[in-house]
């Protein structure tokens, strides 16, 4: 079996290191992916993918990236079940990053 992923994109929203209740660091990204071909319109579309880093990637990619830096992930594809605050449940998948690449910082204007 394989669950291996590889994504290109920049990062929506700046991240921020957090701590679980067992003291792990982690840090959650959105990377927005645009897609390679056109959609009917003519327009190139853009996926938001979800990414969780835990450790020393967390703190890495907290110190180094913020919004709008060009990144690549490496990681594996996870699925998992939460319930909300109002006892609902729900099902979310994202990447889990095994690295990051910094590619490139998007220029100050």
């Amino acid at each position: 079996m394989l669950n291996q992923a590889v994504l290109v994109g920049r990062i929506v929203q700046t991240p921020e290191l957090k701590e679980t209740e067992n003291g792990s660091k982690m840090a959650h990204v959105t990377l927005a992916v645009p897609r390679s071909f056109k959609n009917s319109n003519g327009e190139y579309e853009t996926d938001f993918i979800s990414c969780v880093m835990w450790k020393g990637v967390a703190e890495n990619t907290v110190e180094y990236c913020k919004q709008g830096d060009l990144v690549g992930i490496k990681g594996r594809i996870q699925s998992r079940q939460y319930e909300t605050e109002e006892e609902q449940k729900r099902q979310t998948v994202e990447v889990v990053a095994e690295k990051v690449t910094f590619l490139s910082s998007k220029k100050a204007d």
